[in-house]
């Protein structure tokens, strides 16, 4: 069904203008020729009335009715993509109709790669020979342990971080100072070095620090130097961090006066606050299920989770791009592992096949239960699960289906929740529903979704809930804020601007970064978009050239991905505006050029 139209009332339709109207019967199918306004009105709301009884907020929106939406989400108001709009949502069509082929690095970027890390190790291999064979001082060689005592490392064994990491560590952990939102140009405090980036230590004026400032750089009351830089990275998606001081200030501060800071204790003992219980009622209502559970952290929500749902005798299948936090728990429960290649569901489908044809090791028997784990989008790539195939396939063998939404839960679909609702796949189809508080709703912390008989089964069982502290009441508060502006119970369209500010501004990013040439991975609609490097030198370089042009950049290398497969990784918030974002793309583009990154156009970048 058309969600626009579904949405209107006669009253709303006849304020229209009739190009507005035409549009949106143009969507909805409706012959148009010779019909004036009023009877465009008559025939939309007919259209609208057949179309009421469709299914509520929590059912499955095929890609059609997506279209419509997007394509209707501006009627009546200024779009700021409106030169572009129809260049975007063919765009965002396209990538949901068919996964798009990921850009394969060039042969010149392979072997130079190659050339690269072969040069920083047998250079690295070469200062350690004769740094220790010769008694060289050698800021890169692990210290002599004292007498007595066995090394904690050995040389060999930290090699890769004390010969290529260290040595760009500029470009990692970079401190902020004050708010890190995408309006304001946040602050990051520069540092210094004197031996060669091993250690790096705060610029500090009246600590005496020699720094030349540039044109992004300002002293603050402290002293300490800082660059205002425009914020590409960080997991601000619906931008919460932007206008707090609206959208969840007087909550927020209402339960820091009358609750405490932490109820220092797990949930099963005295850790469990109302705020809890209203969080987790209304996280399993915004997702269609029958209860969910609240961690303190998103990481051990699935580092802890797994291991009680699994152990010994089951068998997890895991998409190959898992998250380490699923891999985490998966090790530590002691149930077997498979693995099938990424986002494919003809791959899952053969692996399903032998595992449960084959059965378990030597024995041959039936494995207890199977369960396949997957997530809404991969954090690392920018793409999407193929979600609504994968749940077919798993419903063809009977297994069960776990889904990590850290990234898509309030970033994706409509109404913000997330994989299911975008790929048309009902809540009820996924067995276990896992995401995160920390990217689109401003908190920290995780959550599990599922039916009344798991949870309750894991509030007993699962070890960060019955061991960990539990998540703070203020925390809880400023998610069920965030819940609420985003699901309209403020009152307010705020949140259903968010969402579409988060998807415009992905899009755009991601279209015109494409359009320079580079190699750009995953699927339009998602606000994550990974910028291919491939060379280690190129980490370095990309990231210090956007820092110096006031854009701060998260750059990622070996052993995050694989060793080919380095990366600068652009997160887009609806904080940003179309001003920031084409400001950030000529420098990006200067860079592009300087680094030799335009693989899309030329073999050598």
């Amino acid at each position: 069904p058309n969600i626009r139209l579904r949405s209107m009332a006669d009253s709303d339709l006849s304020k229209l203008t009739v190009a507005e109207l035409r549009k949106m019967a143009k969507t909805a199918n409706i012959p148009t020729t010779g019909l004036r306004k009023a009877d465009l009105v008559e025939a939309l709301s007919e259209a609208a009335e057949e179309t009421s009884g469709s299914s509520g907020q929590n059912s499955p929106s095929s890609f059609a009715s997506l279209s419509d939406h997007y394509a209707n989400a501006y009627l009546g108001e200024v779009d700021p993509y409106g030169d572009v709009r129809d260049k975007l949502e063919a765009l965002s069509r396209e990538s949901r109709e068919g996964h798009p082929p990921e850009p394969q690095i060039t042969l010149v970027a392979a072997l130079t790669t190659y050339l690269g890390y072969a040069v920083l190790i047998a250079f690295g291999h070469l200062r350690d020979f004769f740094g220790l064979t010769l008694s060289l001082g050698s800021r890169y060689i692990s210290p002599t342990p004292r007498e007595g005592v066995a090394p904690l490392l050995k040389s060999w064994e930290n090699f890769y971080t004390r010969r290529l990491y260290h040595r760009i560590q500029d470009c990692f952990n970079r401190p902020v100072g004050g708010g890190s939102g995408a309006k304001c140009r946040m602050k990051v405090i520069e540092r210094v070095s004197h031996d060669g980036n091993k250690t790096m230590h705060i610029a500090n004026k009246k600590s005496g620090t020699t720094f030349r400032l540039g044109s992004h750089n300002e002293v603050d009351d402290a002293g300490d130097v800082v660059r205002r830089c425009l914020n590409l990275g960080s997991y601000n998606y619906l931008g919460f961090a932007d206008d707090w001081n609206e959208t969840c200030e007087e909550d927020v501060l209402r339960v820091v006066r009358e609750s405490p800071v932490s109820c220092s204790s797990p949930r099963v003992e005295v850790g469990t606050h109302a705020l809890h219980r209203e969080l987790e009622k209304l996280v399993a209502r915004f997702l269609g299920k029958e209860d969910a559970l609240v961690l303190n952290m998103g990481f051990n929500t699935n580092a802890t989770t797994i291991p009680s749902l699994v152990g010994k005798g089951d068998l997890i299948i895991s998409d190959a791009l898992n998250h380490t936090s699923i891999v985490a728990g998966a090790r530590a429960s002691g149930a077997a592992i498979r693995i099938f290649k990424h986002n494919s569901a003809s791959d899952l489908d053969k692996v399903l096949s032998e595992a449960i044809v084959m059965g378990m090791p030597r024995t041959r028997r039936p494995w207890r239960k199977i369960i396949v784990m997957v997530e809404g989008i991969y954090s690392m790539e920018g793409e999407y699960c193929n979600l609504r195939s994968i749940v077919t396939v798993c419903k063809k063998y009977g297994v069960y289906v776990y889904l990590d939404e850290a990234h898509s839960i309030g970033a994706m679909g409509p109404t913000g929740r997330g994989c299911c609702e975008y790929c048309g796949v009902d809540t009820k189809d996924v067995d276990v529903l896992m995401g995160t508080f920390t990217k689109s709703f401003g908190g920290m912390g995780g959550y599990i979704a599922a039916d009344q008989d798991v949870i309750d089964y894991l509030r007993t069982k699962c070890a960060g809930s019955i061991f960990h502290n539990s998540l703070s009441p203020v925390v809880c508060q400023q998610i069920i804020t965030a819940f609420k502006v985003i699901m309209g119970e403020d009152n307010t369209d705020t949140g259903k601007k968010k969402l579409r500010a988060l998807r415009d501004n992905s899009n755009y990013m991601r279209m015109r970064l494409s359009e320079m040439g580079l190699h750009v991975l995953g699927n339009y609609d998602s606000p994550i978009m990974p910028v291919m490097l491939y060379n280690p030198t190129k980490i370095a370089a990309f990231s210090r050239e956007c820092f110096k042009r006031g854009l701060a950049v998260v750059v990622v290398g070996f052993p995050a991905v694989p060793i080919l497969m380095s990366r600068a990784r652009f997160c887009v918030s609806a904080g940003h505006t179309r001003e920031d974002l084409d400001d950030a793309l000529v420098k990006i583009e200067e860079v592009a050029d300087l680094c030799k990154l335009r693989y899309g156009r030329s073999t050598f970048g």
